[in-house]
């Protein structure tokens, strides 16, 4: 009997179900899109973020050292640095998978010799024999330059018997360059950035010789670096040509490592200030998270040489812009469940003046308040399981449209999004009925049926 009179109640009010349906649905729809990006753009939000530049660097640790001691950035390392065979280790840690990419630098001053010859006043210690094959005939001394080596995209065999890739040409993808991007083996081709470029008077194809500390090498211009950085000054070669201008064979200075992190919370800085003061239960925890400390002593870890440090600014400005993402998501959501909510509190209530003579009726003939205020809450329970279901069906497929469009990824459809939505229609709908609830429980039979 219970069923038919919900069954006939949906019947006759067919267009004000179906607008509480739709209300439903719009509320639903927005929830699951937001709380299914929410769950999934830590990833997407870091691996946007890391095509901005690298969150951990290594040197060898008495450069670091004297970094610390000195409080300056460019330490005296020309005695000091990091293997670099030493460096495909760093794809061997726990966190190997989420080391995104890595490159290491040497840097090394150099004088610019724009006919490509050995020069004859060479800065101190500068070879004039060198790898130049320009005849044995002397230039002229020009401008030093800062020549910094590195990895485009170097291949690498790990220990493990896998294959990896890293390089600038990845973690620089910002670069805007004229030309092009050069491979490790051109020995032959450099890039410069386009305020040195400006000043030495070179351009796309230009020849131009280098004399280092221990070599000269005569080079080709790829590409030119625009941009307003530290690049804009600098010629950037294959690390084997700097290595051999510096006479460093092996060497690096430093390695920018871009890894995939959590935010830091509590547990995480406790740990960066000292690992050696948390409890076992909490090493575990820290070391078995993708704190961006945790990656850094793992890497030490595999670099007994080397020192790890987390750039700071960048490693905490992707948790703040994860956390302020994420809120702006949750609050979108909120304000749509309590929009949705006071519109289905109208809609219910308009339903309710309407069948006040029913109500009143039932109540006459000796229905409780509570069997009418379940008689309304099944017909409202049924017809927000349907527009909640239309809702989060629509949700996922927002939720796509919005990873296909801000990330160019696809959103990871989560069991929990599902429970928590169905929780959420629940709640408004019990709460946009509350207001008719309330005027059912004060309504009169003798009141209706006489009209007043």
């Amino acid at each position: 009997m219970f069923w038919r009179m919900v069954v006939k109640a949906l019947a006759r009010g067919r267009s004000k179900r179906l607008m509480i349906a739709a209300t439903t649905a719009l509320g639903a729809s927005v929830a699951t899109a937001m709380l299914s990006v929410v769950f999934d753009v830590g990833d997407k939000v870091n691996q946007e973020l890391k095509t901005y530049g690298a969150n951990i660097e290594v040197r060898a640790r008495g450069a670091a050292v004297l970094t610390e001691l000195y409080d300056i950035e460019d330490a005296p390392v020309a005695s000091v640095g990091l293997a670099e065979a030493d460096l495909p280790k760093i794809k061997t840690i726990f966190w190997a998978f989420n080391i995104l990419d890595f490159a290491p630098f040497l840097s090394t001053p150099a004088v610019f010799n724009p006919d490509g010859l050995p020069v004859v006043d060479a800065a101190p210690g500068a070879s004039q024999t060198g790898d130049s094959s320009a005849g044995g005939q002397a230039g002229t001394a020009g401008p030093e330059v800062t020549v910094v080596g590195t990895w485009f995209s170097h291949h690498l065999d790990l220990p493990t018997g896998e294959h990896a890739v890293a390089g600038i040409v990845n973690l620089r993808s910002w670069w805007e360059l004229d030309g092009g991007w050069i491979a490790d083996q051109d020995q032959d081709l450099a890039l410069i950035g386009s305020d040195l470029a400006e000043d030495l008077g070179l351009e796309l194809g230009d020849a131009f010789g280098l004399d280092g500390r221990n070599a000269a090498v005569e080079l080709r211009v790829a590409g030119i670096i625009n941009g307003s950085g530290e690049e804009a000054n600098q010629v950037v070669v294959p690390l084997a040509i700097a290595q051999r201008l510096a006479g460093r064979p092996g060497e690096v200075d430093s390695v920018e490592v871009s890894a995939l992190t959590t935010p830091d919370n509590d547990l995480a800085r406790k740990a960066a200030r000292n690992p050696d003061s948390l409890s076992i239960s909490e090493w575990e925890t820290w070391y078995c998270t993708a704190y961006v400390s945790s990656i850094a002593y793992q890497i030490e870890e595999v670099l007994p040489d080397a020192v790890a440090k987390p750039v700071r600014q960048v490693s905490e400005s992707e948790g703040a812009i994860l956390s302020k993402t994420r809120l702006l998501m949750l609050l979108v959501t909120v304000l749509s469940l309590i929009a949705s909510a006071l519109a289905i509190a109208n809609l219910v209530t308009a339903s309710v003046i309407e069948r006040a003579p029913q109500i009143g009726l039932l109540k006459a003939v000796g229905a409780s308040d509570a069997s009418v205020v379940r008689l309304i809450l099944a017909e409202l329970s049924l017809v927000g399981l349907f527009g909640g279901a239309l809702g989060y069906g629509a949700g996922l497929g927002l939720a796509q449209v919005i990873g296909h469009s801000v990330f160019g990824s696809a959103v990871t459809a989560r069991p929990i999004v599902a429970l928590l939505v169905a929780f959420l229609v629940v709640l408004v709908v019990l709460g946009g009925s509350l207001p008719s609830i309330r005027m059912l429980l004060r309504l009169r039979p003798a009141d209706v049926l006489h009209g007043r």
